[in-house]
């Protein structure tokens, strides 16, 4: 059967912490156990959402960022909604959350992904603690941007029967529409670290958790007016703008501690014909001989560096490889490929040594938001004055870096950002993500 381009909706906030991921999972799971091809979408830079929404619906799930990415890229990710009956995309923070300088295409905030793509907002309200109040939290959501398509809200977290009543009061006086009504319900929430939620190869019984909430959004939520909610701006204009692979045979380090890369850039790289070959520094496995480079992304290395610096098969790999051939790292790979990194106890782990980078977790410091970095030295796929777009987050301090600077990096009002990368020999490293190049 052919199918016309998918319509969509989009799943926002007021803010993080109102129960949106809940709502998104359970969604994906309930249309796709009605017999739906459902694609999900990630508005934003998250390497994490991505993978619980692959779990619930059973497609891959890709980041749409409207701050790095250009038009023709936006579009060339879209278009991996082909053969799917509904798309389902999650915001990021609030709905207007964004950033104060315009990047390659925009402000990068959940409401303008929806704006762009056509995909009507549902507003997942908690309104704890309130019950008409919260209809003018929501109305005020919905007239700040007048031409954004609005599908209704979710009320989430009631506690009665009376205080649904009263809050439904004030939503029909808001002229609102009710798509559901979740009850509270304590057990709902995902398990969180310092960087949002565990990942999902983490959760104790990841598809017992789906299903629940796919149960929980049958009950109270009434999916086929959701479902009629969904609209699009129709089937982008796209040519195949997705990354290029920065080598022919790439050996990538994946499991719990480096999992960090966005699935645009893996699926850019194996539809250019790639040879990608996955390797666990965790299990002790040493990259492959046969990789003209190994790619280490970022993750959670510091919950196990005891574990990384007594992998003697993945060190004396990762060494061998870099005497001849490029090794590069994206934040916890780029600690990984440096002399040392302290835990948040204060232990020091000695690490592969390649750059002379020590970082430390025992006093944590925030590092969060888009860089925009002009290379002073090559990467793998890239050149010196090539100017990249990321993304980075982590709480680590820098103790040391003694090598090369790597870039030139600003956040996304163009203020200078110390966290620059540097380079040794074949070994290269990065604090911020990798979302895409620029292009002339």
């Amino acid at each position: 059967m052919v199918r016309d381009w998918p319509s969509g909706i989009l799943i926002s906030a007021p803010s993080s912490g109102t129960g949106k991921t809940t709502v998104m999972l359970g969604l994906l799971r309930a249309l796709r156990d009605k017999g739906l091809a459902v694609q999900p979408f990630k508005s934003g830079p998250d390497y994490i959402d991505p993978a619980f929404h692959r779990a619930a619906s059973g497609r891959a799930s890709f980041n749409l960022d409207s701050w790095a990415m250009d038009q023709t890229l936006l579009a060339s990710i879209t278009e991996q909604a082909e053969g799917a009956d509904i798309c389902i995309a999650e915001g990021s923070m609030g709905l207007y959350d964004g950033v104060a300088t315009r990047g390659q295409s925009g402000f990068g905030s959940s409401a303008e992904t929806a704006q762009r793509m056509g995909w009507p907002v549902v507003l997942v309200i908690d309104v704890g603690g309130q019950a008409q109040s919260a209809a003018a939290t929501a109305l005020g959501f919905k007239n700040y941007a007048p031409d954004l398509p609005f599908a209704g809200v979710i009320l989430n977290r009631v506690a009665s029967p009376r205080h649904e009543r009263l809050t439904r009061l004030g939503m029909e006086r808001a002229g609102l529409p009710v798509l559901g009504v979740l009850p509270r319900r304590g057990d709902l929430t995902l398990p969180e670290r310092h960087l949002g939620l565990i990942q999902a190869i983490e959760h104790p019984d990841l598809e017992a958790a789906i299903s629940g909430y796919a149960d929980f959004l049958r009950e109270h939520v009434d999916l086929d007016v959701i479902q009629a909610a969904a609209a699009s701006s129709g089937r982008p204009a796209a040519k195949n703008a997705l990354p290029k692979p920065p080598a022919q045979r790439i050996a990538l380090a994946r499991d719990a501690a480096f999992s960090f890369t966005y699935p645009h850039i893996l699926k850019g790289w194996r539809e250019a014909g790639a040879e990608i070959s996955p390797f666990s520094p965790l299990a002790d496995e040493a990259p492959d001989t046969a990789a003209d480079l190994v790619w280490l992304p970022g993750g959670y290395p510091e919950l196990h560096a005891g574990k990384l610096a007594s992998a003697k098969n993945f060190l004396g790999g990762l060494r061998h490889h870099a005497k001849t051939k490029p090794v590069h790292g994206e934040c916890g790979g780029y600690m990984a490929l440096g002399t040392a990194l302290i835990d948040k106890v204060g232990t020091r782990h000695e690490m592969a040594g390649l750059l002379g980078l020590v970082t430390s977790y025992e006093k944590r410091k925030f590092h969060l938001g888009y860089r925009r970095a002009v290379l002073d030295a090559p990467i793998p796929g890239f050149g010196a004055g090539d100017a990249l777009r990321g993304h980075e987050f982590h709480y680590s301090t820098i103790l040391d870096q003694p090598d090369a600077l790597l870039a030139q990096v600003a956040d996304a009002d163009g203020n200078p950002v110390p966290e620059t990368g540097s380079f040794r020999g074949h070994v290269t490293g990065t604090f911020f993500h990798l979302i895409t190049p620029e292009r002339s």
